[in-house]
């Protein structure tokens, strides 16, 4: 009784959170269009990124504190509040006529500051209302809303663009970001029951360190954090930071080739997040990971960077995709299961400040690399056109396309490399889970 009422606060959660995805997701899409059109350069896109990261990486063990001491609800409703503000602002400066490119910096770092307490509050109290056996398949959902956004908000926010304008699309982020509030106020969360790891951890500073402590001192779960931080760092130089400067320049600014592609990866990751919630996974989640990972590097990546049309873009993303709820829910799966919850707070955000340190790194160097060393290296006479050309071929976009060809081959070997480590290839069976055991369970 007690466990299906848990999972049916987690589904009206999930309800609220997935509304609020779809309206940044439509928000996010437009303004990305629009920063292009005032700049050309991939480094303005990437940099957008990277400042989405800047606070995560500072407030992450703050956050992880805050989020274990109070009530998680609260942190999250707070965290939805923040973001809505965050839109709005943008909303009547773009009215106005007043939006600039460095407002949207402030916004994504801004933005970033909300969810560094969103994120682990949110993964914490899942874990507090749904049973261990089925952590796989929650975090199917959560992959699910986020890839059905990615599929609904392109061609959304594409549409609208030509009926209601910019300003139109945020009105309708801020209510999305209300729809998710108004979830977290009909809900209650439990609070997690006191654990002897977080017992050890007095004063403030100790806090803060506990969850890195926790990580380090289990050798299963820093080598699956270390593979995260490579995976994040991949991730963000390419699909995140570069793939929509590349279809643009490869397409001559062609909104609807992005918002294809796009959708396409949204819907690979829909049916991987279906197959997971149905399916619940592996039995064995790190081949999930390790496997997994390989796979989606080498069939998108790779297709990414050789393809030259719309529909290899397409195969690409959606090869890509359908392999990441798999791997995101095995990891959020396997730290769930091994993380005390009253400590979960303060271990994910441990996590993520490190897999964000990575991904701004991405962020940081991919706008550089691809505008000033491989576009020119890619131009028809350009130095590596007689080594790569035939690859990835000439022009604009293809040093960017060069840029998929290094993760391709890189983001394999990281994931394989799993396989090499003992604690990490047997972190399920050889780290004990957590003691808590919902009713049901």
């Amino acid at each position: 009784m007690i466990a299906s009422r848990g999972l049916r606060t987690f589904s009206i959660i999930w309800f609220g959170q997935f509304a609020s995805l779809i309206g940044t997701a439509m928000t996010r899409f437009a303004l990305m269009i629009w920063a292009y059109e005032q700049t050309g350069e991939a480094t303005t896109l990437a940099l957008l990124g990277f400042f989405a990261f800047i606070f995560q990486i500072v407030l992450g063990p703050i956050a992880g504190v805050l989020v274990d001491r109070l009530d998680r609800r609260l942190m999250m409703l707070l965290a939805d509040l923040g973001s809505g503000l965050m839109t709005l602002a943008m909303l009547l400066l773009y009215a106005a006529g007043d939006l600039q490119i460095w407002h949207l910096y402030v916004a994504e770092a801004l933005t970033g500051a909300f969810e560094s307490f969103q994120i682990p509050a949110y993964s914490a109290a899942t874990t507090m209302l749904v049973p261990k056996k089925h952590y796989t398949r929650a975090s199917g959902m959560r992959s699910l809303a986020l890839d059905s956004s990615r599929v609904i908000a392109p061609f959304a926010a594409g549409t609208l663009l030509l009926v209601v304008d910019i300003d139109g699309i945020m009105l309708i982020d801020v209510i999305t970001f209300l729809i998710a509030m108004f979830t977290l106020l009909i809900v209650r969360i439990p609070r997690p029951p006191v654990s002897t790891d977080s017992l050890i951890a007095h004063g403030w500073w100790q806090q803060l360190r506990s969850g890195f402590v926790y990580i380090m001192q289990r050798p299963g779960l820093r080598g699956l954090m270390y593979i995260f931080v490579g995976i994040h760092f991949f991730a963000a130089l390419a699909y995140f930071s570069i793939l929509p400067a590349m279809i643009l320049a490869r397409t001559g600014n062609d909104q609807i080739a992005l918002a294809t592609v796009q959708s396409a990866l949204g819907i690979g990751g829909v049916v991987g997040g279906l197959l997971l919630s149905v399916w619940g996974g592996p039995r064995r989640l790190i081949h999930a990971i390790c496997a997994g990972t390989a796979l989606s590097y080498l069939l998108g990546d790779f297709l990414f960077a050789v393809g030259q049309s719309v529909e290899m873009w397409v195969i690409a993303a959606l090869g890509a995709a359908v392999f990441i709820p798999f791997i995101s829910g095995a990891n959020r799966a396997i730290w769930q299961a091994k993380t005390p919850p009253d400590l979960q707070g303060r271990v994910f955000s441990a996590q993520a400040m490190l897999q964000s340190t990575a991904m701004a790194l991405g962020y940081l160097v991919a706008g550089p690399l691809a505008d000033r060393v491989l576009e020119p290296a890619m131009q028809p006479g350009g130095a590596l056109v007689p080594l790569l050309g035939g690859l990835v071929g000439t022009g604009p976009g293809a040093g960017m396309a060069v840029i998929f060809i290094i993760t391709a081959t890189f983001g394999a070997l990281i994931s394989l490399s799993g396989y090499l480590s003992p604690a990490l290839r047997n972190v399920e069976t050889e780290l004990p889970d957590h003691e808590l055991a919902l009713a049901g369970d």
